[in-house]
């Protein structure tokens, strides 16, 4: 079938559902569509039998969708109806919600149902459970809708309670510190994770609140900032604290709209003198607190986890997380996974981080200096089995961040976008070995070239990663660790080691990791120092949330540290 997606943006949702149906075998153009105007050229132009809007803000014309069948993926369940329905199921503190796939029609969110599914609600942010269990959900709707639609089936009216939601606007999200708990604070935050935030004014400034964290260590006066942590701020509720990891300064009417950042670097200047805490080494159960690093062993196996906002790493980040990496390698273990949590892997470089700064170019040499550190720091791991693990999605750096590995594991929802062209990138990060090495010349080739996301199921069949791990967002990390044990038990592990060893040395006189690296950043350093290079443009327009240089599936989206999502 040939099946054209609408989507307002190519958010991980289009992408997810992208892929999906071409490893199905149907045709799927896209086109990123700002109006219904928009979308009748698209339709017009593509001619297909069906027409998905995964994520569409804009209203199908009527002359659209009675002459061509049009699917809507709603984020709600049967009845419920409403801009900004994940918003209020995560404010309102529901445990379970659903995906809708309507039939397009004349008032939103009302048309006939094709499919549903629903799926229940973790404590996380939105756009990591639309990512994750929306996400696994709204694909096995929207399959089974098409299903329904290529067998010639009718869809079902909706009928029982109709909840209509109004638009979830900030005055409703306001944060009174002087009377909201921690829970209900959190649950503030997650809801307009990671769009909008949460409004609010802090050291005589207004600012969007991005993220939240429950601390159960640290009280203070209500709304007063606490500490510090790796760039994110503790600031206390009533009846505890929370750790927000990120700010966005509020600009007004005609001013470019800022970037969002680690909330130390957007306050700087202003934050007062407060400690900078390290995260408990071995906190006691139920304890609650947060890091975006953390390390634990379980026999033989060392897990090293990371959860950065937006899967972007800076220079910062990435400095840490190879602190924490070599840090690891002193443990007595014999297979070493790193990952391992729900949601984002890496996206590569900070693009926010390197907007902000007073020297783009020069912090995007550093930034990518740092990944390439890090790259190599797990490339160079000899004595003992590397496992990366995908817990969500990956792209860019991100990717080649994996492929240092030996083995690379992904759930089984995961999209990797195993390239850099979208951001005007030659790329780097050791991705002209490891790349090749995984799937062949010609096929990476094909990969950097057309830019296009891949499913994991696809990834495991041209051999980019490993192994499907086929289970829920929430179940991932004890699946990790449950086959990493298993690896680690096995009696061939060190002749396997051994081997690894003696490749890396011969691969090492042949072609050495500091040429590849060498021609690498010589290729970004001159894409970097250009200001003309499409690069800088297209980073703006992705950070600042401006209209890219071209509204395709071509245009920013999935490239080099940053999300988009909901």
């Amino acid at each position: 079938m040939r099946i054209l997606l609408v989507a307002s943006s190519f958010n991980s949702l289009t992408q997810r559902v992208l892929v999906e149906l071409r490893d199905r075998g149907h045709t799927v153009p896209v086109e990123v569509t700002p109006d219904g105007a928009a979308v009748r050229q698209a339709v017009a132009r593509h001619a297909p039998d069906l027409v998905v809007a995964p994520m569409l803000k804009a209203v199908v014309p009527r002359d659209v969708w009675t002459a061509h069948r049009c699917l809507i993926v709603h984020p709600g369940p049967v009845g419920d109806r409403g801009p900004t329905s994940l918003d209020h199921a995560i404010h309102d503190g529901v445990d379970e919600w659903g995906v809708t796939v309507l039939q397009a029609d004349e008032e939103m969110d009302a048309g006939d149902v094709w499919a549903s599914a629903a799926f229940r609600v973790p404590e996380v942010g939105k756009s990591d459970l639309y990512r994750n269990e929306l996400s696994d959900a709204a694909v096995t709707a929207v399959l089974l809708a098409v299903e329904r639609v290529a067998a010639g089936a009718t869809p079902t009216p909706q009928t029982g309670e109709i909840r209509a939601r109004p638009a979830l606007r900030q005055e409703a999200r306001r944060i009174s510190w002087e009377e909201d708990t921690t829970e209900t604070v959190l649950r503030t935050l997650r809801a307009a994770d990671s769009q909008p935030g949460v409004r609010d004014r802090l050291l005589g400034a207004e600012w969007f609140l991005h993220g939240g964290h429950a601390e159960d260590g640290l009280l203070g006066r209500p709304g007063a900032l606490l500490a510090t942590r790796a760039g994110a701020v503790c600031r206390a509720t009533v009846d505890g604290a929370v750790w927000i990891p990120e700010l966005r300064a509020r600009t007004g009417p005609g001013r470019p709209r800022a970037c969002k950042l680690p909330a130390t670097m957007a306050l700087a200047g202003r934050l007062p003198e407060l400690p900078e805490l390290p995260a408990p080494a071995d906190p006691a159960p139920g304890f609650r607190t947060w890091s975006d690093i953390r390390y634990r062993e379980e026999g033989l196996v060392g897990v090293l986890s990371f959860a950065f906002p937006g899967g972007a790493m800076s220079t910062d980040q990435c400095r840490r997380l190879l602190d924490a990496y070599e840090t690891a390698r002193t443990r007595p273990t014999s297979v070493l996974v790193v990952g391992g949590q729900r949601d984002f892997f890496s996206n590569g470089i900070h693009l926010n981080v390197i907007e902000a700064a007073a020297d783009p170019a020069a912090e995007s040499w550093a930034n990518i200096n740092a990944m390439n550190d890090l790259v190599e720091a797990v490339l160079t791991t000899t004595d003992r089995l590397v496992v990366s693990a995908i817990g969500g999605n990956a792209a860019a750096g991100g990717v080649m961040l994996a492929l240092a590995a030996d083995e690379v594991w992904c759930r089984s929802g995961s999209v990797l976008n195993p390239h850099y062209r979208r951001m005007g990138l030659y790329g780097s990060e050791y991705w002209t070995r490891t790349l090749p090495g995984k799937v062949g010349g010609a096929l990476a080739a094909r990969l950097t070239e057309e830019a296009r996301p891949v499913s994991a199921a696809a990834s495991l069949d041209m051999g980019l990663v490993d192994r499907v791990v086929d289970c829920g967002p929430g179940e991932f990390a004890a699946e990790i660790t449950r086959l990493a044990l298993r690896l680690a038990s096995r009696d061939g592990i060190q002749p396997r080691v051994a081997a690894k060893k003696a490749e890396h040395e011969r691969r090492e006189a042949v072609s050495p990791l500091a040429a590849h690296r060498e021609r690498e950043l010589s290729r970004m350093r001159r894409i970097f120092d250009d200001p003309a290079a499409s690069y800088h443009a297209l980073r703006r327009s992705f950070v600042r949330k401006e209209d890219p240089p071209a509204l395709s599936p071509d245009g920013p989206g999935a490239g080099a540290g940053g999300s988009a999502d909901c």
